[in-house]
């Protein structure tokens, strides 16, 4: 039975024991500060109870769930071991957990300049990233992602025109504050500058900022980041720019959501649109013509398009070519058969061309063919080195001869001698592993807190955002070339066709209108399911795109800022309960 493999899955951490359980486990529940406690095993897991169905026990389905013991968001979900799987997801978790290295393999690759070492350092445990108060990269847990962009219309110094709310152009969409010596980090993490600002008083909507009307007391507070343009090592330097933080949200579930297909999503989007109340963003929904807008699709790897999903901007479609995957590259310049280009800006190139010290590094060491700065030496002058450091850092665009040129230099040159840093299995294996990842199961459906909960929580209207369920009638999840490849000759990937899964996100983009707000506004429905665990987890229970709320109450709350907030009906209802119904409401959220 499926029920049974959901609890004979539990796994911890790679290279941990995996645990035989059955159905009578140990549950766990979170309190309203979001620290998780054991929960005495009973016999009502997997049962219909109060106003739960049986189902909602299991948010990932069937073969979607798994268990909830310490180390749960890394688990494989039941479908894995089905799929005959184990092994593989197991060697794609090493690249999930590992620091990646310039030159030592399976973990070879990392820069010329890169985000971060290795995916858990955004990822803690696999969970959110935490609340910081300083920018540091190499900060386990800091999940932060510097997003840099123009806050009005302009023209760039380069005299390119950008539009309002556009990335600046001088360094990458995610920026990076690390590099490979001698080069210089695009950002400097020195002139990074970040303080918390904390709500007193009233908020624009005429709510209290800082209590509820019974006197039980809250904190609001969010970041204010800014950054030296003295830190850009680029030519140019950036004008006219802001700066916002967003965190990374768990990867457990990530492939039950690449499952759910694009027509239940337009049947979603079309159902909010009749509402005259809602407003969706025009940037992927048409409302004259009822449908896509044309910036809604998301052209892959293949050439297929597909309706954009994932990110809080909805940047991208599929798993296999967004989230995890493309991060493996973009986070840390880690290159593979299928990406033989680099995550750099032209700006960066040309800085670090005309830096002195760079030349003089690569003159003196660069010769060696065992160095990682043999293919910029060249002929050894000044201006050959010069010339093939601004070339190389420039291949950052997917042409044909850019692809050829990479290969040349960073696949087919010494030290790297005909093989990519990343092998294509390797990458097989990590897509099976993202895909892979199971949902933890729900815990206290039993209390009749958590059920008092459940009532309020719908009857305030919070489903209007955070839609509990959805069913994968059909996998079609998109597989990139490589994966396809490997899948095809007996391999396999999971398949969560058949599953009714409860994330509770509609996976469609809304506004809150807060202070010092995400880039646009706009910001994709966060899945609740499984974040009752994050203090467990992760040791924090940190919450919203940029993790200013502490817990549920100041993550509700902040939906209440402005009376523009899309959720502003629900969350002032929220305010406006007693103490016991609001905690009920919180005690729902982390058991789900």
């Amino acid at each position: 039975m499926r029920k049974t493999k959901i609890f004979m899955i539990m796994k911890m951490n790679f290279g941990r024991l995996f645990l035989l359980g059955t159905m009578a486990l140990a549950v766990t529940a979170c309190s309203e500060d979001d620290s998780a406690k054991p929960y005495n095993p009973n016999d009502n897991v997997g049962k219909n109870i109060g106003n739960f169905t049986s189902a909602e026990w299991y948010p990932g389905g069937e073969k979607g769930t798994t268990s909830n013991e310490e180390g749960c968001y890394s688990n494989p979900s039941p479908e894995i071991e089905e799929a005959g799987l184990s092994q593989t997801f197991k060697r794609g978790e090493t690249f999930f957990e590992h620091n990646y290295t310039y030159f030592t393999r399976p973990y070879a690759g990392l820069g010329p300049a890169y985000v971060r070492s290795g995916c858990e350092y955004c990822h803690p445990s696999y969970g959110h990233g935490k609340r910081q108060n300083k920018y540091n990269a190499d900060q386990m847990g800091n999940g932060y992602l510097l997003v840099i962009y123009h806050p009005t219309a302009g023209t760039d110094p380069d005299g390119v025109q950008y539009a309002a709310n556009s990335y600046i152009r001088q360094v990458t969409g995610m920026p990076q504050t690390k590099a490979m010596y001698p080069f210089k980090a695009p950002v400097d993490e020195r002139g990074i500058h970040m303080q918390w600002k904390t709500l007193s008083g009233t908020m624009p909507s005429g709510l209290s900022a800082t209590q509820f009307p019974d006197g039980e007391k809250f904190e609001l507070s969010y970041p204010e980041v800014t950054i030296e343009q003295s830190a850009f090592n680029t030519n140019p330097k950036p004008t006219n720019y802001e700066v916002r933080l967003e965190s990374t949200i768990g990867m457990y579930g990530s492939g039950l959501l690449d499952a759910i297909d694009q027509d239940s999503m337009k049947v979603q989007y079309a159902r909010e649109a009749a509402n005259p109340h809602v407003k969706l963003n025009p940037g992927m929904w048409d409302t004259a013509a009822q449908d896509w807008a044309a910036s809604a699709w998301y052209k892959l790897a293949d050439g297929t398009k597909r309706i954009k999903k994932f990110t809080y901007a909805m940047t991208r479609a599929a798993l296999l070519d967004g989230p995890g995957v493309n991060a493996i590259w973009n986070i840390t310049n880690v290159t593979r058969s299928d990406r033989r280009y680099l995550y750099t800006t032209p700006a960066w190139a040309k800085a670090m061309s005309e830096d002195e010290s760079v030349i003089k590094e690569i003159q003196e060491q660069g010769q060696n063919p065992s160095s990682l700065l043999h293919p910029y030496y060249g002929d050894g002058t000044k201006a050959g080195i010069k010339k093939l450091v601004n070339d190389l850092l420039s291949l950052n665009t997917p042409t044909e001869a850019n692809k050829q040129k990479y290969k040349q230099y960073f696949v087919d040159m010494a030290p790297w001698n005909g093989q990519d840093e990343m092998q294509d299995e390797d990458y097989y294996a990590f897509s099976v592993w993202h895909k892979g990842l199971g949902v933890p199961q729900a815990r206290n459906l039993d209390s009749k807190e958590v059920q008092r909960g459940k009532e309020l929580f719908y009857q305030m209207g919070c489903t209007a955002c955070h839609r509990p369920s959805w069913t994968i009638k059909k996998d079609n999840s998109w597989v990139d070339p490589i994966s396809r490849r490997y899948a095809s000759i007996g391999h396999g990937l999971p398949d969560y066709s058949g599953t009714t899964i409860w994330p509770y996100t509609d996976l469609v983009q809304h506004r809150l209108f807060m202070v010092n707000d995400i880039r646009t506004g706009w910001c994709r429905t966060t899945p609740l399911w499984g974040r009752g665990l994050s203090t467990q987890e992760t040791g924090e229970g940190s919450r919203l795109h940029d993790c200013r709320a502490h817990n549920v109450i100041e993550a509700i709350m902040w939906h209440a800022y402005s009376k523009q907030s899309d959720a502003y009906f629900a969350a002032e209802k929220f305010y406006k309960l007693k103490k016991a119904d609001r905690d009920a409401v919180v005690a729902f959220i982390n058991a789900i």
